[in-house]
């Protein structure tokens, strides 16, 4: 009997779509048949929609030990080790109900790793909101940073670094973008594999609730002003019972016992079930009914759709189901067998003897539509690119501008996000939040895994294609910054409706932008998430394609950060300063405009600085380092001050604009320090590695000052910045204190 074309409608499937699995299947699918071909054809599930794009990445490097197409990525770091990594979102259900959204996120992202066999030693956040004026941004960001907070530090797990924007885009939909990070020995790595006919298949952890239920479709449409009434597609997270099953995962994958394991996270069951018997090209048959649930009168389509928490699908060496349940039952968990591997290809589910679906695993990952929608440029950006920046009066007070700026709660300390996460648990971490990067030790070793994810929304809106480029760029050169070589990125691209011909321009101009500086700095995509449609009223965000990046310290006595050392240390600027400022911080704070085209970007300028600041940092000869980038050379300089306690007299030659020199973000630019005796050996090494430097000045003191001379101009130069470091501090640390009041 054929199904209500509303019925299919409102799961988020189109007519044709329908017409679809009605010819894979050679009939009428039924009800819990259309839910499961919904959900794994939504654009959360099958990226349907940014396959084509995602296909021109790079994907393949030395380093690489898994790319996209699993659970998470893996990078070798020598000795037998390596790092699991992965960035994902959780948009959506943050914008409607932040703490367990948020909380959720970040148990989503901790299975990713340790479904690989890793322990998770480090999450970060990126994170993005409408203005803290507004009452409810507040209460999204409040609520977002708790749950945050409240998952991680239950389970044990440094939430150890990220970042923190806010723009008026994101004000009807924040983004929440959770990285995690985890470490393993290369010989226990595990994948989503359904292998061995006959094994049987497991589901373990929690038991199994209607909360979520299709999560994934309603992550896979635009928010709306009925979003509250989706508050149940919202799942709730218990980090006590991840720490359970974290722990028992890790213990029974060293018993060898293991074939395939996969985290139930979007589309829970069906997208475990379906995806681990696709990648090993087999079938699975469950008996739903023995399914352990916390809710009476659950429905097949309901245990299929359920995206309740803290549970995994495994498939175990068949004669070992029991040896695998004492290890759960130790760890006082559920691990019931609900089935077995199949040689026909074909994802069967029962209800006791009544078979109640039969779809062919691979027609719901591999079959999935494949959308090339059409695309155009933005009406906007002639406008917003052409903007006359040259016609804006310059500032009369430049101390007035830098503390301004300090101010803006984009530059101003997050330590009121991070104070609240548990960035010691655990002790290995060696750089904590503040600093360019993140630095955490691998126990029993001299190296040391640095992490970071950068993203400047606001570059992408006006420069698609240059403004990913740069967030490429700028990650890499923060964990440069920080003594590490960048390894390989994730990444987590969250855009607006891809139906709208400017949104999916915008989208490949992004990936484009992002592939040619991955390629550039040998850094290659090892998988992430799309996320669509976040966008209300007609409104999208900025495109936002977050970079997370790791990197390998090989001694962790050469970890450089960015504040100041030593008195009499002499302070250079390596990179090229421009005259532009479109896109910058100081044209937003200042002016209240965003416009122009963001900060151009030399890839080929970008790798030789980034090689010799990493090398120059290794030999010794740097002392701190710090990317030059939101608020430009006057913040970088007092962020340095801050950072050390100590002031800096600076002093340079303006060619240009005073506004663009200190507070433009010319890209390809850090500010390092060396010991005084070291400048004439640092000076001709920066000169036969070909590498653009300015002298800039000397640390000490207790304020940050900052002169021009102008050549050939009497009295054309002086003074335009002379704070102390104190005051400037305390700008900083009590912005958004104070606007959370």
């Amino acid at each position: 009997m054929a199904l209500d074309p509303q019925v299919w409608r409102e799961m988020g499937l189109t007519d044709s779509e329908y017409d679809k699995i009605v010819e894979i299947l050679g009939r009428q699918p039924n009800y819990v048949e259309v839910g499961i071909f919904a959900v794994m054809w939504s654009e959360h599930c099958s990226y349907k929609t940014s396959r084509p794009a995602l296909k021109t990445l790079p994907t393949d490097g030395p380093a690489i030990l898994q790319g996209p197409g699993e659970n998470a990525g893996i990078v070798d770091i020598g000795d037998g080790q390596a790092v699991v990594f992965k960035i994902e979102s959780h948009n959506h259900p943050s914008a409607i109900e932040p703490y367990q959204g948020a909380a959720t996120g970040v148990g989503g992202i901790l299975r990713d790793i340790f479904t690989m066999g890793a322990r998770p030693i480090a999450v970060l956040d990126s994170l993005r909101f409408g203005y803290l004026d507004n009452p409810r941004v507040r209460y999204l960001f409040d609520g977002v940073v708790a749950g945050i907070s409240g998952y991680g530090n239950c389970i044990g797990v440094p939430t150890v670094g990220g970042e923190v924007y806010f723009a008026d885009s994101y004000e009807d939909n924040c983004l929440v973008n959770v990285m995690c990070v985890g470490l393993i020995d290369q010989k226990d790595i595990k994948k989503g594999l359904a292998a061995g006919i006959g094994n049987p298949v497991m589901v373990v952890g929690a038991k199994t609730g209607r909360d979520g239920i299709h999560g994934a479709t309603f992550a896979s449409e635009e928010l709306s002003e009925e979003a509250a009434e989706r508050r149940p597609a919202v799942q709730v997270g218990d980090p006590f019972m991840e720490k359970l099953l974290l722990e028992a995962c890790l213990e029974v994958i060293k018993t060898g016992y293991v074939v395939g394991i996969q985290d139930m996270g979007a589309a829970g069951l069906t997208s475990s079930s379906c995806e681990m018997a696709s990648r090993a090209g087999t079938g699975l048959e469950m008996d739903l009914a023995l399914v352990p649930r916390r809710e009476e009168g659950m429905t097949p389509y309901e245990l299929m759709l359920s995206e309740s928490q803290e549970r995994m699908l495994l498939v175990v060496e068949k004669g070992t189901e029991e040896k695998v349940q004492e290890i759960f039952a130790k760890w006082d968990l559920d691990a019931v067998v609900v089935g077995q591997v199949t040689g026909d290809g074909i994802l069967r589910l029962k209800e006791g003897s009544r078979v109640v679906a039969e779809i062919p695993a691979k027609a719901l990952t591999e079959e999935a539509p494949v959308y090339h929608r059409p695309t155009q440029v933005p009406a906007y950006l002639e406008e917003v690119q052409n903007f006359p920046l040259d016609s804006l009066n310059m500032p009369q007070d430049y101390n007035e501008v830098l503390m301004k700026l300090l101010a803006s709660p984009n530059i101003a300390s997050k330590e009121y996000a991070y104070k609240q996460y548990d960035y010691m648990v655990g002790l290995n971490t060696v750089v904590t939040p503040g600093s360019d990067a993140a630095v955490l030790r691998v126990k029993g070793t001299r190296k040391g895994i640095a992490m970071t994810t950068d993203c400047n929304g606001r570059y992408c809106y006006l420069n698609p294609k240059t403004g990913a480029a740069i967030a490429v760029a700028e990650a890499a050169r923060n964990l440069v910054c920080s003594g590490a070589k960048p390894l390989a990125v994730t990444n987590c691209l969250n855009f607006g409706n891809p139906e709208k011909p400017e949104v999916m321009w915008t989208i490949w101009q992004c990936i484009e932008g992002m592939a040619e500086a991955c390629r550039a700095l040998e850094t290659p995509v090892t998988g992430g998430n799309v996320s669509l449609y976040n966008e209300t009223k007609g409104n999208a965000v900025y495109p936002t394609p977050t970079i997370g990046m790791v990197g390998l310290v090989e001694d962790l006595d050469k970890v450089c950060t960015q504040g100041f050392k030593q008195e009499g240390d002499v302070v250079f600027l390596l990179g090229e300063n421009l005259p532009e400022f479109g896109g910058s911080e100081y044209l937003k704070v200042y002016f209240g405009l965003e416009k122009g085209s963001c900060p151009s970007l030399n890839l080929e300028l970008e790798k030789t600085v980034q090689q010799f600041v990493l090398g120059e940092i290794r030999s010794g000869l740097i002392k701190s380092a710090h990317d030059c980038s939101e608020g430009g050379l006057a913040v970088a300089l007092a962020e340095c001050c801050i950072s050390g306690g100590i002031g800096a007299d600076i002093t340079m030659v303006r060619r240009f604009r005073g506004d663009a020199l200190l507070f433009g973000e010319s890209q390809s630019r850090i500010v390092i320090s060396v010991a005084g005796n070291n400048v004439v050996e640092l000076v001709k090494k920066l000169v036969d590695a070909g590498v653009p430097y300015t002298q800039l000045g000397n640390v000490g003191g207790d304020s940050l000052i900052f002169n021009v001379v102008n050549p050939g101009c009497t009295g054309c130069g002086g003074n335009l910045v002379n704070l102390p470091v104190k005051t400037m501090e305390e700008t900083w640390r009590g912005a958004i204190p104070c606007l959370m009041k």
